[in-house]
């Protein structure tokens, strides 16, 4: 069971990422398993509920954990893992600035009556029913996260929205893999297969990052605080909202979504989807073990 965090903002910071946004990093394929006893990691034991993970939220007041998955939206606190809402492709999956309120995007699913692609979804109640924003039928978000000024996301084009309705286009000359934001924050983070790129009004202008890791996943844990990880597994983290990095330890398995919250001890927690199930850090990504683990 996943021990619940302190967080001082209430707010969970998790991350979305998307499988086919991750292959426009060029050279950078999933992470693969490396050979056992490698220092700083545990295996999972636990049967992931999708054949890929899009997205994966962590709530920083119940300690909740849901997989957002090509099969629908999957809580996997307690197992078996127990189904929410309808079954979509849920593509672009991030939380909203309170608890139970998250953004997705997507494909309908077998006997969804939804609009192909979704569009841009809005579900106030932790994802048993959705409503339709805007670009229905028009945009599959594979990137997508929410930011103190509103909606960050990228359907081949990178958008900024305040409401989730009324979109603007940004010019930039990098495809994100994921965007990793916090809804206290207007600082959002772009993987890209160059690096880092970076923005501090969420979204609307960008600056690279010299001399960053590239990571493939990104989220924020705080504010002030994010953690990354390369498509080696190589954790890294970040006290200044993405300005600077130090190496933490690694995940040994391959990884498809990442969230990070405020820990109990004022470290960063690390939640990583993995092909061998959910594993957690409870020490800044120094080492991992399975989420179940007691």
């Amino acid at each position: 069971m996943v021990r619940k965090p302190a967080s001082s903002t209430k707010h969970r910071a998790v991350l979305s990422a998307a499988a086919g946004a991750l292959l426009a990093l060029a050279g950078c394929a999933p992470a693969s398993s490396p050979a056992p006893g490698t220092n700083g990691t545990a295996s999972a034991g636990t049967t992931l509920p999708g054949s890929h993970v899009h997205g994966i939220a962590v709530s920083g007041e119940t300690s909740q954990v849901l997989l957002a998955t090509h099969d629908g939206l999957f809580d996997v606190t307690t197992a078996p893992a127990t189904k929410i809402g309808g079954t979509n492709d849920l593509m672009g999956f991030t939380p909203g600035p309170s608890d139970g309120v998250f953004y997705a995007s997507g494909h309908p699913g077998p006997g969804s009556d939804l609009p192909n692609p979704l569009g841009l979804l809005r579900s106030s109640d932790g994802g048993k029913t959705w409503e339709q924003l805007s670009r229905q039928g028009e945009s599959d978000f594979h990137a997508l996260t929410a930011t103190q000024a509103g909606i960050v996301a990228f359907d081949g084009v990178l958008r900024t929205s305040p409401d989730g309705k009324a979109w603007s286009t940004v010019a930039a000359d990098f495809a994100p893999a994921v965007l990793a934001g916090h809804p206290d924050s207007t600082t959002v983070l772009a993987t890209t297969q160059g690096g880092i790129q970076r923005s501090t009004d969420s979204g609307s202008t960008w600056t690279p990052l010299e001399n960053g890791p590239v990571i493939q996943f990104a989220a924020f844990a705080h504010p002030a605080e994010a953690v990354g990880v390369e498509p080696d597994g190589t954790v890294h983290y970040s006290a200044d909202a993405g300005e600077t990095w130090t190496e933490q330890g690694r995940i040994d398995a391959e990884v498809m979504a990442i969230a990070a919250l405020k820990g109990e001890d004022g470290r960063p927690w690390i939640w990583a989807a993995t092909a061998d199930g959910v594993i957690v850090s409870t020490d800044g990504g120094m080492t991992f073990r399975p989420a179940d683990a007691d």
